[in-house]
């Protein structure tokens, strides 16, 4: 069985999170408490409920894991949207950042659709 360490979604949400993480350093020092920690916590939330989430014992357990990975993984966009407007993300690094928000929202998608499949199979086979 594959590692969800092996997953592209998990890749790129890593690499997601080190450039939040270096990114939101740079954020004035009154979003120190406020916005730069709620995207780390949300960059962070994505992997942490994947591997969560994998490491259960029922595809349905992982199902739900998957899905608050998405809602994290909405949440960072708006974030990085916010901050983009408020001037703390310049446009280039933000378009690069909601360009790997998309493609980790489709890839969980799919991985959710992929999960709903096995589910049904199962429930068909018993």
């Amino acid at each position: 069985m594959q590692s969800v360490k092996d997953l592209n979604v998990y890749k790129l949400s890593f690499e997601t999170i080190l450039r939040i993480y270096k990114i939101t350093e740079t954020f004035p020092k009154t979003e120190t408490f406020g916005l730069s920690q709620q995207m780390r916590r949300a960059a962070v939330s994505i992997i942490s409920n994947l591997s969560e989430g994998s490491a259960r014992n029922h595809t349905t357990e992982y199902k739900r894991f998957v899905g608050i990975s998405r809602g994290s993984a909405s949440e960072l966009l708006s974030q990085i949207e916010i901050s983009n407007a408020l001037g703390f993300i310049k446009d280039s690094e933000s378009k690069i950042l909601i360009d790997n928000m998309n493609d980790i929202l489709r890839m969980l998608s799919g991985l959710l659709n992929s999960l709903d499949s096995k589910i049904e199979n199962n429930n068909t086979n018993h």
